[in-house]
């Protein structure tokens, strides 16, 4: 452990500064995300909270952007559900009401689109025939995926995926 400290190199507050504008230009960072990132750096505490402040005065750090663009990620490429998307924004410590909000970005056309096409998908691949384990595989992969449960049983009460 002590090599690994005595190796890694400490920044200077402006070096930092800089450093800290190229990793937010890069990709959209949460402010807990960049708060690490600068307490890895050897940065001290007084000066990680300066540079954050000057980070969000200069819009290279918005929390809710990043809310925003990290539910429409995860929706549209990896297609979680609103609760897994939901836990991912918690442990990037966004505050509840900035998660409401992002959510909201969210067409619930599209979210339901998304859940039938995801269970239809893992439906062909089963190779289960009993139709209650088949049911509730498909209920759990859903599940796993973030979506609520409501909505996995309204699509599964219409057989068509159990065949």
């Amino acid at each position: 452990m002590e090599e690994f400290e005595k190796r890694q190199k400490k920044y200077t507050p402006q070096e930092g500064k800089r450093k800290a504008e190229a990793y937010c230009a890069y990709q959209e960072r949460s402010q807990q995300e960049v708060r690490d990132k600068l307490f890895s750096w050897g940065l001290y505490p007084s000066d990680v909270e300066q540079i954050i402040s000057y980070l969000l005065e200069e819009n290279f750090l918005n929390e809710e952007r990043f809310a925003k663009a990290y539910v429409l990620g995860k929706f549209r490429i990896k297609g979680w559900g609103r609760i897994k998307i939901t836990q991912g924004l918690k442990v990037k410590q966004v505050s509840p009401p900035l998660i409401k909000i992002a959510l909201k970005e969210i067409d619930p056309n599209d979210y339901f689109e998304r859940l039938v096409g995801i269970l239809t998908k893992k439906s062909t691949l089963l190779k289960e025939t009993d139709p209650y384990k088949r049911r509730n595989k498909l209920y759990q992969y859903a599940l796993s995926r973030g979506f609520e449960s409501n909505l996995i049983l309204e699509i599964l009460k219409d057989n068509s995926l159990e065949s």
